[in-house]
Order: C-alpha cells, then structure tokens, then sequence
C-alpha cells in the first residue's frame, strides 16, 4: 500500500522526536555523572583553580662573632612590585603609562621594568632580570626604595593600580666596632633558573624562584642552614585573576643563625691596622725602585694556633658588604673587577699568591734537618754565592761569617739557605731534565700544605703553587708555542729586550730545572706561590706541634629558638712529621728573630717574657715590581700573618701592625699585659657558645680562666 505524504512527514516527526530525547537522556546521564558521580573531584579542582599560592619569604638566619655580636642581620626594607595580573588587564597604552610613571618614581628605565615582568623561560626573557618566582606573586621592580616614594604609591593607588609597596626583610650588616669582613660573610644574589630548576628536581622546599642565595664567603658555605624555609599565602581569586581575598595562611620559618670564631673587636684592630699601614707605605719612598711604593695590596690573618679557627682575617682593598643589598649596578660590579681599583672583590688572605720570601726558611730548615744537615752544620753567610755565571746575593749583601741553621733564620741569611738548595740539586737533581729526582726542600714544603687548599670554609679558596720540576715541565709544555713563535719572529719596539731574550731561551730549555731554581725555591723566590691563609697554617703547625688543622671560621649553627643544631668541631688535615727536637730548634731561632734578629726593632719594649712571639719576616722580590712585605708569627695561642704587595721590606712594611695585633690578643698596655687580661680572645673555652634567649637577645659566652 503507497504511503502518503502526510505519514511520512509523521514518521520524520517521530525520528526526530526520538533523537531529541537520546540527546537529552546523554545530557542527563552526564550532569548526573558529573555532578553526582564526580562531583567531589570537581568541585576540588574548581576550588583548587580559584585559589593561588604566593610565597612568603623567610627571615634569613643571623651571623654573629664567637661573643654573639650580630656580624650580619636584617632589616626592613621598602620593596616596589608590579601585580601583573592587574596590569595586563588594562589596555595597551594604560599599561605602557603606568610602567612609564613607576619608572619616574623609582628612576629606572621603563624598558628594564619590563624586562623583569618577563617570566623566566618566556620569550624575550633576559637571564639574570626576569621574574623566578610565582605568575600570580607581584613581582618586585625596586628594592630599598626610600620611604618617600612607598608613601607616594601607597597614598595615591588610584596613579598606580596593580603597584605594590611594602617592606621586607634584606640583608644588614651592624658592623660592631666598624668591622668591614666583606670577604669573609660574602653576599647575596637572586637564585638563577639552573638552580631553581635543580631545585624544583631534587624537591628542595627551602628554595623558590624568588629566593636570594649565598654567592660567596660563608653566605655561600652555610646557605642552607641560613636561609629557612618559606612560608605560604593562599588568595582566593576571580575568573580574572584578580585576588579576592586570603584564603589560609603558612608561616615561613627563619633561617638557623651562624655562629663564628671571628672576634670582632680583634677584626676591627686587624682591619684598621692594615689599611694604615698600606696608607703609610704608599707615603714612603722605596729607594730601590726611586718611586714611593705602591702598596696595592695586602692581607692579614690571625688564627688560633691549636685549632685552626679564624680570628680575624682582612684583605685590602675592600668593599662595602651593603652595596650587594638591593642589587648591585653595572657600575658597582665593574668597580669590584676593576684592576685600576685592585680588585676589591678578590680576598688576597685566601685567593692572593704571592712569593713568600723568607718567611719561607723555617720550612726549608725543616727539611735540611731532616735530609742530613744537623744543629751543629756551619754554612758561609756570604755577601754572594755564585751558580754558574751568575751571583745570587744576599739581602743588601751582608755577610756574617760561617753560622747556623738558628743564626741564618734570625738574620735571615739568603746565601746560607742557597747554599742548602744547591747542594741538595748537586747531590740529587743535577739532570735537569729528570721530573722525579728527589728534592728534600719541595717534599717537606708539601708536607706543610702548600701547594694545596687549606680546605677554609671560605668559598673560592686559591690553591697555591709549589714550583717544582714536575710544574716546569708542566708550565714548558703549556706556553712552548707562544714562547717559541715570539723568538722566531724579528724583534720589535714592543718587546723588550729581556722578554725576546726570557723567549729565546724558554724555547729552548724551559722544561730544564737548573741550580738557580733550586737556590730561589730555598729562600721562597722564584715561581712559588702562596696564600696568607696557607703560611698561617703552616705556621700554627710550628706551634702546635706538628698538626695541620683545617682551618674554619664557623663555629656552630644554633636554631632560631636557641638550640645548638651542629658544632663544627676543628677538624685535623694532616702532621709535618717533623721531630719535636727539631720543631723546639726552629722555635727557639724564631723567638730570637722577635728579640735580637729582624723583626726586634719593631718589638722594642714589648713584654717577650710574658708573651713570647716567634716571627720570621721576609722581602719578597718579584720582576718588575717592589718588594713584597711579609711578616709570620705564632706564641702558643695564636698566629699573625701579615703581608703587603709592593709595600717594601716585612717588618718595616707591617712590623708596627704585627705588634699592635699582638698588644690586642694579649691585653698589653705599654711593656705589661693588663690585669683585666681574662678580658681578651682566647679565654672562652673553644665549646663555650653565646647563649640565644627566645625573646631574640644574645648572651656572651662565660667567660673562663685559662
């Protein structure tokens, strides 16, 4: 039967109606699935999407001297931030305006704002300026803004929507009786995004893209016990994504405070004395060279003799520690690089080298002792001593006659100790070419640890260099093309005669260890090197008896409710393997050096028999430049090195320094010590710590008579 029109515009009418209805029922299978079945979970992730974390930044731990005496704290500082997520809904040239007027008031270029309201790993970041931290954080633009300027954008917040001012905690630096010790705390600088990706992997809470770390000194060193932990500020926010309101709160933790065996007042007379002696050397006229001298640097160590632990340590010249707070300008950094300025930002007490002079030859006395000469060996102290063509002479020619190991160290006889050089290289090295013959002098001098770092607490340690056959042969093979091509060309104006004629000769034989280098490497000349820290060291050894300690400048970490987390025990590196009959020998010439040898000019007057210093002074000459001024030494307590570049001889360049640090450690009031000398370092049992009361006050350690 056909079927009709009007059926088949029902039956149409009855499939449509049927899928009407299958879609309807899908709908409701699925709010049903959703609401229902799901709900919970959604509701979560809704709730979860409409919340946004901003990270509270914890308060830096303490750093504080071996009496508790704040060497670094914080303060509070006026912090400028832009809310991007407040911004970035404004039209075009509403933002642009707005970046234009926090660019006048906090006088910056309007493109380096934006260049910091760049997120890290978007395109057009720049390394180093873009934003690390939370999208949904407003993002500091200015740092330690004065006070002036906060109150103008918090009083006109109609000028500034999106723009936040508030304060934060930064980085201060008390400076109890002046200390300046940059080299020593180090600095701060913000976390770039390698570390804050090795971070993110390795799950470490303590760091976020917005945390400063410690980038030099023992910031550096102990930063993870100093910076805490962050906390958490939880937002609600709109579909916009902008903050409705707080929604929970977590408190961040402070970082632990460190504790140093720095004395303060030790350091500010360390400091102070340094910096005058530089100061008066650079008024003196060096002879020699016809110029006043140049004393562009200069170093100062004290130590404690039977531990290792740092007293007090300078370097010249300096820097203020405060210009890193905030973040340091293109102009500052370059100053700190600047060789013009002398490379404030290089701490000559453990990245300086420089030749040790004579402060060298107790170690080389050490060594012939022990190698066949005796107590008793008499050696020529000439006014020369010739190998091959060439006259080695001693220090403004004197001559003694024929003396000992103690006479040469306490009139401080080159020719006797080119002597000793010369007839360990006749007797064991005469090959030239042969990089293992044996040398007594370098074997000991490696035993005291030089050659190699200390192991200091202090970032950045410089290693030294000990000069030996295996370093020429080393130094020939690295620099033989240069040296080489300079000889094969003609010479020109702008090569001296003595660098064509130094470049010739190198080209030929530089790999040869020859007498002269044995001779210089008895009396600290020639290509060895050290660090103040590494002499002091070896220093205290002579001192203690032998033992190497490696030497620290904390002390002990303490939680920020007073309990002590970690004592950092004195740890010991090494022994000199020098026998105690030995050891005495060289103590009891060095007493005398401070008596009646070199350095007793500078101690006239001073209480020897109560406080019995041992000390070796040196002039080290290197080519083309002036004397470098050392003095080393040690009582039963404590070491004092001191040197100045180009700052002429050791005792007349730092002797009046050396003696001032000495009257300090030891209460010494004109030719006596004082009777409140219980007052002095040295005193506080080494495991006697400042007491931290919960109210955020420091005690002094308890003081104990020795």
């Amino acid at each position: 039967m056909a079927v009709t029109g009007s059926q088949k515009s029902r039956l149409r009418l009855v499939v449509v109606q049927a899928l009407v209805f299958s879609l309807f029922a899908t709908l409701f299978v699925r709010l049903y699935y959703l609401q229902v079945v799901g709900g919970e979970g959604y509701q979560a992730q809704a709730a979860d999407q409409s919340v946004r974390d901003i990270v509270v930044q914890p308060q830096r731990g303490l750093i504080v001297d071996d009496q508790g005496r704040p060497l670094v704290a914080n303060r509070t500082s006026w912090v400028i931030s832009i809310d991007r997520n407040l911004i970035d809904k404004l039209g075009e040239r509403q933002r642009t305006e707005l970046v234009r007027r926090v660019s006048v008031v906090v006088d910056q270029a309007p493109e380096d704002l934006e260049e910091r309201l760049v997120t890290c790993g978007h395109e057009g970041s720049i390394r180093g300026t873009c934003w690390n931290g939370s999208p949904y954080q407003p993002v500091p633009v200015a740092t330690d803004v004065g006070k002036d300027v906060a109150l103008r954008v918090l009083e006109q917040p109609e000028d500034y929507p999106g723009v936040v001012a508030e304060q934060q905690n930064v980085r201060a630096y008390p400076r109890p009786f002046g200390v300046n010790l940059a080299h020593v705390l180090g600095y701060l600088s913000p976390i770039t995004e390698d570390e804050f990706d090795a971070a993110q992997d390795a799950d470490d809470q303590s760091l976020n893209g917005a945390s400063s770390v410690g980038r030099a000194g023992i910031e550096k060193q102990y930063d993870e016990w100093l910076r805490g932990l962050p906390g958490y500020r939880r937002v609600a926010v709109d579909s916009m994504g902008r903050v409705l309101g707080d929604d929970s709160t977590i408190e961040a933790t402070p970082g632990d405070t460190l504790v140093t065996s720095i004395d303060a007042k030790v350091q500010a007379v360390v400091e102070k004395a340094l910096a005058e002696r530089i100061k008066v050397q650079r008024q003196t006229f060096d002879d020699v060279s016809g110029r006043y001298y140049e004393a562009d640097s200069g170093a100062a160590v004290v130590m404690e003799a039977k531990t290792g632990r740092i007293v007090a340590m300078a370097s010249q010249p300096t820097y203020d520690p405060g210009v890193w707070v905030g973040g340091i300008t293109e102009k500052e950094l370059q100053h700190l690089y600047s060789e013009e300025a002398g490379t404030p930002l290089l701490s000559r007490a453990t990245q300086g080298q420089f030749a040790p002079g004579s402060t060298w030859k107790p170690f080389m006395t050490a060594g012939a002792l022990q190698n066949g000469y005796s107590t008793d060996t008499s050696l020529p102290c000439s006014s020369g001593f010739q190998v091959g063509n060439r006259v080695f002479k001693n220090y403004e020619s004197g001559s003694y006659g024929s003396i000992g190991f103690a006479k040469a160290l306490e009139v401080s006889c080159n020719t006797f100790f080119y002597r000793v050089g010369y007839n360990f290289w006749q007797k064991f090295g005469s090959d030239e070419a042969d990089v293992n013959a044996k040398d007594p002098l370098v074997e000991k001098a490696k035993t005291f640890g030089f050659g190699s770092r200390t192991g200091i607490d202090v970032p950045g340690e410089a290693p030294g260099r000990i000069a030996d056959r295996q370093w020429k042969r080393d130094y020939y093979e690295s620099m033989k093309d240069y040296y080489c091509g300079l000889a094969d060309k003609p010479q020109t104006a702008e090569t001296s005669d003595f660098v064509y004629k130094f470049a010739r000769e190198f080209c030929i034989e530089g790999y040869a260890y020859r007498a002269g280098d044995a001779v210089n490497f008895s009396i600290g000349q020639g290509d060895t090197i050290v660090t103040p820290l590494q002499l002091a060291r070896a220093y205290a050894a002579l001192s203690n008896g032998g033992t190497l300690w490696q030497p620290t400048v904390a002390k002990a970490v303490v939680s920020p409710s007073g309990e002590v987390l970690r004592r950092i025990r004195p740890v010991r590196s090494g022994n000199v393997d020098v026998p105690r009959k030995y050891l005495d020998y060289i103590d009891a010439a060095l007493q005398n050096v401070s008596r009646v040898g070199t350095m007793a000019w500078k101690l006239v007057g001073f209480p020897l028999d109560d406080v019995k210093i041992r000390a070796k002074t040196g002039s080290a000459e290197v080519y083309g430049k002036q004397s470098t001024g050392w003095v080393a030494s040690y009582t039963e307590d404590y070491v004092v090195v001191m040197m100045i570049s180009q700052g002429g001889t050791g005792s007349g360049s730092t002797g009046d320094a050396v003696r001032e640090i000495w009257e300090t450690l030891y209460g010494v009031d004109g030719e006596t010590v004082k009777p409140d000398a219980a007052a002095i370092p040295g005193v506080v049992a080494p495991d006697t710590l400042p007491t931290f009361l919960r109210d955020g006050s420091i005690l002094p350690p308890v003081k104990e008579t020795k």
